[in-house]
């Protein structure tokens, strides 16, 4: 007698292109990279593909290991990863999500990269060393020799581990190495101090809290020179082959993030070389920082595009009460709602990264609007990421509670980017500094938004809000978080009437600009195109597109 019958199982996820979005294209060509779609759309169904959604279980479920000494009781301060790390990395850097832009003087270069980044999604945590390679070379800039030395290796598509000096191999990954356990955001409290020799170079002694990817072969790091808090890179070998005594003390054991190793260094006397000049420590790695966040923000998004098409997936196979969920009224708000978000962080990072592309060719007035909105969207799209993902789970039900669904691991994942880069607080106040102290970034802000003045009535009256609050300046500080989520929601809002999808729009304005919407996912007000919607987040699973 059979009493085990499978049936009414939802078919897995895989073998679909993970770049088959809708608003990712769109904005691909709108944002000038539309060159890069072929290669975008070559990741994608890698990115959607057994082989390396594998890779990305495997790297989790297999963290990497700190060996400190070998079996002779020599130091060596090795991490090892699983080999399912080092394939996802070399597709990575293969395909330039690590620093691709700074050797390519295309147009739309920095926009190609962020969609590739959002894209490639099969593991998360090997996108920290990605990213911080990317946001390492213009920071790197202040230091021209030592740009002149690194950057061709930093921009090489080769991926090459391994200890060794750097100078020595085909390719170079940089990390970064700033808060201390005393101050954590407050970098000018650190401790460190930095030591300057004859010859040029300086030695670090002190003890930094979080430093990712310490397996990178260069690191941006703030320690107190004699002139103040300096920037400084450090190598992981030196130029002879002998190891730098950058000591790693231990792996963090974190909530998400798992495959990624981050650690508590100590420096005992490590060579580093400055970058900028002593004193102007922050003002130089800002640079850096800033670039990260954007990529906190295209992490985020892409991690509600995953979130969406999971539950869309999972509710066009899976019946109940003898209806398919997507069929079901309410299901179909969760699900349109849902994608409504996502689209909206989708557009928002790309306008982004088409800014960052157009900032780094000395476009002033986008240099000031990426000041303001960078710091506006990186609060946004990350605080509303752990809603997203928990929401998306509970529509798999106890399926996605399952660690097997993989959605357990996008949850834990999703509180990460708000943290990374300064956590909300941070980044709100850092948009206060910037509409007090910089009044070019406001009117480059507020000419983006009112490029669709007049279009939906609802935009309007919400841009009329924003301005009488921006006008009030009692308890600004203890306002900070409310006017930072109204920035957000008028540039997203903006941004979808002007260029997203009419049942998008709609659906966003009605629900975050008009106030027809609950505190949870799936209140969208009637009269919203479900359908539309739902249909730009079902992925083509086995579909000749895919």
């Amino acid at each position: 007698m059979t009493t085990h019958e499978v049936f009414n199982q939802v078919p897995p996820l895989v073998g679909y292109d993970a770049a088959d979005d809708p608003a990712l294209l769109e904005g691909l060509d709108r944002e000038g990279a539309g060159w890069a779609a072929a290669e975008l759309r070559e990741l994608g169904r890698l990115g959607g593909g057994a082989e390396a959604i594998e890779h990305g279980r495997l790297a989790n479920e297999y963290p990497p290991v700190l060996r400190t000494h070998d079996r002779y009781g020599h130091r060596v301060d090795e991490v090892e990863f699983h080999p399912s790390w080092h394939e996802l990395m070399r597709t990575a850097v293969g395909h330039g999500l690590h620093a691709a832009p700074w050797a390519d003087d295309r147009p739309g270069a920095h926009v190609a990269r962020a969609a590739k980044f959002y894209t490639w999604r099969p593991d998360a945590g090997h996108g920290c060393p990605i990213s911080m390679t990317y946001a390492a070379v213009p920071a790197l800039r202040h230091a021209p020799e030592l740009a002149a030395r690194y950057e061709p290796l930093l921009t090489a598509s080769t991926y090459d581990p391994g200890l060794r000096p750097p100078l020595g191999k085909r390719g170079l990954l940089a990390g970064m190495s700033m808060t201390e356990k005393q101050g954590g955001s407050d970098v000018r409290a650190n401790t460190t101090t930095a030591r300057p020799e004859p010859d040029g170079s300086y030695r670090l002694v002190g003890h930094k809290w979080f430093t990712s990817a310490p397996m990178c072969d260069l690191f941006l790091t703030l320690a107190q020179a004699p002139g103040g808090l300096t920037c400084f890179l450090v190598p992981r070998v030196l130029p002879d082959g002998t190891r730098n005594p950058m000591r790693l003390m231990r792996l963090k054991e974190k909530l998400g993030n798992r495959s990624n190793a981050s650690s508590e260094i100590e420096y005992e006397h490590a060579v580093a070389w400055r970058v900028g000049d002593e004193g102007r420590g922050v003002r130089t790695i800002i640079d850096m920082v800033n670039l990260t966040r954007l990529d906190c923000l295209i992490g985020a998004a892409a991690g509600m595009r995953q979130g969406v098409i999971t539950a869309v997936h999972h509710a066009a196979h899976r019946r109940a009460f003898d209806r398919y969920l997507v069929d079901q009224p309410l299901m179909r708000n969760v699900l349109a709602d849902l994608a409504v978000e996502s689209e909206a962080a989708t557009v928002l990072m790309l306008r982004l990264a088409g800014a960052t592309d157009r900032s780094a060719r000395g476009d002033a007035g986008e240099t000031a609007f990426k000041r303001l909105a960078v710091a506006v969207g990186k609060y946004w799209v990350c605080k509303r990421w752990p809603g997203h993902a928990a929401e998306a789970l509970e529509c798999l039900g106890g399926n996605g509670y399952v660690e097997e669904s993989g959605l357990p691991r996008l949850f834990r994942e999703s509180p990460l980017n708000s943290i990374w880069e300064g956590s909300g607080n941070v980044a709100a106040l850092d948009v206060l500094r910037a509409l007090t102290r910089e009044p070019q970034v406001l009117a480059a802000f507020e000419a983006e938004v009112d490029a669709a003045a007049g279009a939906d009535s609802r935009l309007d009256a919400a841009v009329r809000r924003l301005r009488t609050e921006l006008a009030d300046p009692g308890e600004v500080e203890l306002r900070a978080r409310h006017v930072v989520e109204r920035l957000a929601l008028v540039l997203q809002g903006s941004l979808l009437v002007r260029h997203g999808h009419p049942a998008v729009a709609d659906a966003f304005c009605a629900s975050r600009l008009g106030g027809e919407h609950g505190y949870a996912y799936g209140t969208l007000p009637a009269g919203v195109d479900h359908a539309a919607i739902i249909d730009r987040a079902t992925p083509k699973v086995g579909s000749p597109e895919a």
